[in-house]
């Protein structure tokens, strides 16, 4: 008799935990054939007690842990080791971005068995079946393991699947461990916000992004209709009345996502995606005001830098420009949607004079953003290495004398968690005062302009900490910030970057 899977999705928040897609994807792909439970980190005060007497039962041989760079990581690795010595015979099983991109490191551990190198949907069935059978991996394609002779093997890539071919999610199902209910938070959305996700990839080669050795360049989506239906069926039976969107790139489609906006408008849902500025920039205005009366509230884009050169320098692709940048800005304005724009600082350079003179340029650069539309929500990020190897970028970083972990566990020090959280990046060119100077802006802008996602911030504590950052934000004296940080801390206040919304 087969046995179960047991499906782990790692504490990834501290509160308004989301929908748990990409363990639902792989639920999915085996419902018809092996039984399986989930375990959801970020909803159980112990999540290794519940994993242990799923184990101890008898009923489970595989382990499914989806795994993040970032937080997910201190629950992924102890879980898997203690796996390993407690239940040798269980067969772990990893995906998502942290294991494809690191697969080396994990596969050395002697805790991970087999990667699954992008969408499960086909492989993940695949893999348990020939374990089943005791056949061959070879032939699997999005597969990572070492072979008999202790040599690590990459399959080919599968051609992205018809996302409106794929089983349904079993929402339902999921409602049995744990309540939906529970994963519809209270959002600077809405008060039931919905995490979805309808596409696999991005059709660019950002060297920066962790999502391009996964996806090579590709991209599919589901069609309008299959995610309308989707979204609808969550609203009408757990009340659902708000959506993000996780998407590496919702809108690539101008058509797809004009027929959804069309679709979605009359059930009143507020909605949050992620776009590329080249591209939305070639979106109609008829197109932008039907998305937004549609409830599109809010799109977020990788600015990443004013500076053409960088931008080139990060492969970007497409036609984004630092002008384009400051226009688009300005063009969304008159349609009410906020544009969230991310920039990464401190990306490398010939020599610390011109990174240090790229900092400063990029800082005046998101002033002139919030010069033309202050509503641009702004986030910051420290440049941190992604394993894309054979770009240039990537050759450049290591050429720097920059080196990853040795050793998963080494993944789970402080230094490298804020590492993957893109606040330490660990990196040769980039010194401490530049650091220091990076979050020192980070914390007066945030204070000249508190992100609008902080719902728990008043009217009042808005007044009394924009007041007190104003001085500085002005005169650009940016140094030791300690009013702001001080009323920051008190006030517990939220980055959309490390808690979402």
């Amino acid at each position: 008799m087969k046995k179960g899977v047991l499906l782990f999705n790692p504490r990834a928040t501290n509160s308004n935990a989301r929908i748990p897609n990409s363990i639902l994807q792989v639920a999915a792909s085996i419902d018809d054939q092996y039984s399986w439970a989930i375990v959801d980190g970020n909803l159980e005060k112990d999540p290794w007690k519940k994993i242990e007497a799923y184990l101890s039962s008898g009923n489970y041989n595989y382990f499914g842990c989806t795994v993040m760079p970032g937080p997910q990581l201190k629950e992924a690795i102890p879980f898997s080791k203690k796996i390993r010595e407690l239940f040798p015979n269980t067969t772990i099983i990893w995906g998502g971005y942290f294991a494809s991109n690191q697969y080396k490191t994990c596969l050395h551990s002697g805790f991970v068995d087999f990667i699954i190198n992008g969408p499960g949907d086909h492989s993940f069935p695949a893999l348990l079946n020939a374990i089943e059978n005791k056949s061959t991996f070879k032939d699997i394609k999005n597969l990572i393991y070492i072979d008999d002779e202790s040599n690590i093997v990459k399959t080919a890539k599968a051609e992205l699947l018809d996302l409106d071919k794929l089983p349904a999610l079993p929402y339902d199902k999921l409602n049995e461990f744990y309540p939906l209910s529970k994963y519809l938070c209270k959002t600077y959305l809405g008060k039931k916000t919905i995490a979805y996700h309808s596409s696999f990839g991005c059709p660019f080669t950002c060297s920066f992004c962790a999502v391009v050795p996964i996806y090579n360049a590709r991209w599919k989506g589901k069609s309008a209709k299959g995610i309308y239906d989707d979204i609808l069926h969550i609203k009408q039976k757990y009340g659902g009345d708000s959506l993000e969107f996780h998407d590496n790139n919702f809108f690539v489609s101008e058509k797809r996502t004009v027929e959804f906006a069309k679709l979605i408008a009359p059930e009143k849902i507020t909605w949050w995606g992620e776009a590329r500025i080249d591209t939305l920039n070639k979106y109609t205005d008829e197109s932008l005001k039907i998305l937004r009366d549609a409830g599109c509230k809010m799109i977020f884009f990788g600015a990443e830098t004013g500076n053409d050169e960088v931008l080139k320098q990060m492969d970007k692709g497409g036609t984004q420009t630092g002008a384009q940048i400051i226009e688009f800005a300005e063009r969304l304005k008159k349609f009410d949607i906020i544009p969230e724009y991310s920039f990464v600082l401190g990306m490398p350079g010939d020599n610390e004079q011109k990174v240090n003179k790229q900092i400063d340029e990029d800082i005046e650069f998101i002033k002139k953003i919030k010069k033309v539309n202050p509503d641009t929500e702004i986030i910051i990020y420290i440049y941190s290495p992604v394993p894309t190897e054979g770009s240039e970028l990537y050759e450049t970083v290591i050429s720097s004398g920059f080196k990853f972990p040795e050793k998963l566990e080494d993944w789970i020090s402080p230094q490298w968690e804020k590492f993957d959280l893109r606040k330490n990046p660990l990196t040769p060119w980039l010194k401490p005062y530049m650091i220091d100077k990076i979050r020192n802006f980070e914390t007066v802008l945030n204070g000249k302009y508190p992100s609008c996602s902080d719902i728990r911030l008043t009217p009042l504590k808005r007044k009394i900490i924009k007041t007190i950052s104003s001085w500085r934000y002005e005169s650009g004296i940016y140094a030791f910030p300690k009013e702001v940080r001080f009323f920051h801390r008190i006030w517990k206040y939220r980055q959309p970057e490390t808690e979402g919304f």
